[in-house]
């Protein structure tokens, strides 16, 4: 049976829409008759709410009223705990919608008809096409490295007349390596200060390597950089979907008139801010994660699996065709995992049971990577 063919006379969204990639969210475990279930698609961590953290929540009275634009509480907490000025906070509906506002705000299409172009790595986090397309800004994706670090000479040499913006991923989701302060400081040297470069620091809590990239110093330093961060990951809010932004007045000021109004509830920010005075017990559950991190890792390298250096609170495995048929043996023992067509798995680091089954889901499927 064919579909009606469209008419001229049928509402039809802008043409960009059928060019955009679906963004493709991680699929709850299927379940298996007698085995526990997880889910490890998704870069959630494994632990509820901090109490204090669900008693904010359960102590809201005010739904039926409009919460605080601006996020002020929250914004003067970070303020504190970042050790900057409240002004250069910008929040919004997870990082994600912290980035479309950005976007929104710095490319798109411009009034003489020639598209912006953002630069970032492929593969990175795959709503950049989709954020970027659909500001009207023109994709420009720079493949990774063999070993899933950014390819920093193959993005400067993409850089342009046209290029606005540039997206850096840190650790890389999904492959899971860092970028330097050193190379991030010799690549922004040879970027034009009217390019806004991002850096995305979602899992910046998981990172261990002490040559990492810091944030908040290298936007101090630079007028062009925008920092980008996440309550979503570390902290344990995905469902409530708060994020924010770290820049100089003169991007902010154009952020905040792009901002989606009342984007992050009071919900929300009162979570956030619980869980921020927090901080130490929220550490503590990272640093438990790490460790499980590094478990499966070394259980994975004595296999003679061969995957990026993850910083992140996930794996890489680059699978390429085989991808598909690991995720299939995966769901036959009752794991969820993120697999992307013909490139390779993420996989979350999750209960350390759940962690147990996927090493040896792994040296059972290691000739997958050999073949």
């Amino acid at each position: 049976m064919t579909e009606n063919p469209v008419t001229q006379d049928q509402v039809q969204p802008r043409p960009v829409v059928a060019r955009l990639p679906k963004y493709a969210a991680g699929k709850p475990p299927a379940p298996v008759e007698g085995i526990t279930a997880y889910k490890l698609s998704s870069n959630e961590i494994p632990f509820g709410p901090l109490d204090t953290v669900h008693q904010a929540v359960v102590e809201q009275s005010s739904l039926n009223r409009y919460p605080d634009p601006l996020s002020s509480k929250l914004r003067e907490a970070l303020s504190d705990y970042l050790d900057v000025p409240a002004e250069d906070i910008v929040t919004g509906a997870g990082s994600l919608g912290a980035l479309t506002q950005i976007l929104t705000t710095f490319a798109g299409q411009n009034e003489d008809g020639i598209q912006d172009e953002v630069i970032y790595a492929w593969r990175s986090f795959e709503a950049y096409p989709i954020l970027v397309q659909s500001a009207g800004a023109l994709p420009v994706e720079i493949p990774v490295l063999e070993d899933g670090r950014h390819d920093l000479e193959a993005m400067i040499a993409a850089v342009n007349e046209n290029t606005s913006v540039i997206l850096l991923c840190t650790p890389n989701n999904p492959t899971g390596p860092i970028l330097t302060q050193a190379e991030v400081d010799d690549f922004l040297a040879r970027v034009p200060k009217n390019v806004l470069v991002v850096l995305d620091e979602a899992y910046i809590e998981f990172v261990r390597d002490e040559k990492s990239v810091d944030g908040v110093h290298t936007y101090n330093e630079h007028e062009n950089v925008v920092l980008l961060r996440t309550f979503s990951k570390a902290h344990g809010l995905a469902n409530l979907r708060v994020g924010y932004s770290v820049a100089h007045p003169a991007i902010t000021n154009h952020l905040r008139v792009m901002a989606t109004p009342f984007a992050v509830s009071s919900i929300a920010e009162d979570a956030a801010v619980a869980s921020l005075s927090q901080i130490d017990r929220v550490l503590e559950r990272v640093d438990s994660l790490v460790q499980e991190r590094e478990r499966v890792v070394a259980a994975l390298t004595e296999q003679g699996w061969k995957i990026p250096q993850t910083q992140a609170n996930f794996v890489w495995l680059p699978l390429g065709e085989k991808t598909s048929e690991f995720v299939e043996q995966a769901n036959a023992v009752a794991l969820s995992v993120r697999g992307f067509a013909n490139e390779g798995v993420r996989v979350s680091i999750g209960e350390v049971e759940a962690n147990d089954r996927f090493i040896e889901l792994c040296k059972e499927s290691l000739h997958l990577a050999q073949s």
